[in-house]
């Protein structure tokens, strides 16, 4: 089995979805659908429920930071204690798009942690051009997670690990110019890894142009395995062990 950490695979975001979600399950790739709005918590939430190898992570992204009401954080409360929920998610904080609402997206993002600690689930968080914000945040907090799509250093990964989060590698890895996550990989213990797609976003390298699909995990596994001198199996071994440990699938 490979677990993809985290992509979007739903109909509001891919008209195909049940035929990719489906694909997956022909190569034995189980799927956490995140969610980023009500709308996509619910399509995540009846997947899901149709599909074995779909797993549910909800929450309410940045770029909802000023729609999002005291109705909506109740009816994620209650979405929460699903099952097949296995994290709140995708949440964070994103200062690359827009500045003017830093102090609303930090309101947002710990009222997502405060669910995440009173369902006791694991967080799958985005930080773009806010690292430090998110640090500092998520360490007031007791919740463990994922830094989605890390893009920051090896020293500030190691700070990260060291309050309980795992560092998700996607597509960025392959391409050409980023040397800078190839670079921190080889800091980063694997025991400390995830690997994710993002779907249908961040493709890989070798599928630029097109839309990014969690079959595409493989692009992302040979190329940590290349970067670490380590057998594609063992990378996948090893990091299928820390997404069962993390979300306790």
């Amino acid at each position: 089995m490979i677990i993809d950490t985290h992509c979007h695979i739903y109909t509001s975001e891919m008209e195909n979805a049940d035929e990719i979600i489906k694909e997956a399950a022909k190569k034995d790739i189980c799927l956490i659908l995140n969610g980023t709005d009500p709308l996509s918590n619910k399509e995540i939430l009846k997947l899901s429920s149709q599909y074995e190898n779909v797993y549910a992570a909800l929450g309410y992204f940045h770029s909802f930071a000023d729609k999002i009401t005291d109705e909506d954080i109740s009816l994620l409360d209650n979405q929460l204690s699903n099952d097949k929920v296995i994290a709140v998610g995708e949440i964070g904080l994103d200062y690359y798009h827009t500045k003017d609402n830093k102090d609303k997206q930090k309101e947002l993002f710990e009222k997502m942690l405060n669910l995440a600690q009173k369902h006791a689930l694991p967080a799958i968080v985005h930080s773009r051009k806010s690292i430090q914000d998110t640090f500092n945040i998520l360490k007031k907090h007791d919740v463990v997670g994922s830094m989605h799509c890390y893009q920051g250093s090896a020293e500030m990964a190691q700070e990260f690990i060291k309050i309980g989060f795992y560092i998700g590698i996607g597509g960025p890895i392959t391409h050409k110019n980023n040397k800078k996550t190839r670079n921190m990989v080889k800091k980063v213990d694997i025991s400390h890894m995830l690997v994710e797609t993002d779907s249908p976003y961040l493709t890989p390298e070798e599928k630029r142009g097109e839309k990014n699909t969690p079959l595409n995990l493989k692009y992302i596994i040979s190329k940590i395995a290349q970067e670490l001198d380590m057998k594609e199996d063992n990378v996948i071994e090893i990091t299928t062990h820390n997404a069962r440990k993390l979300f306790k699938i």
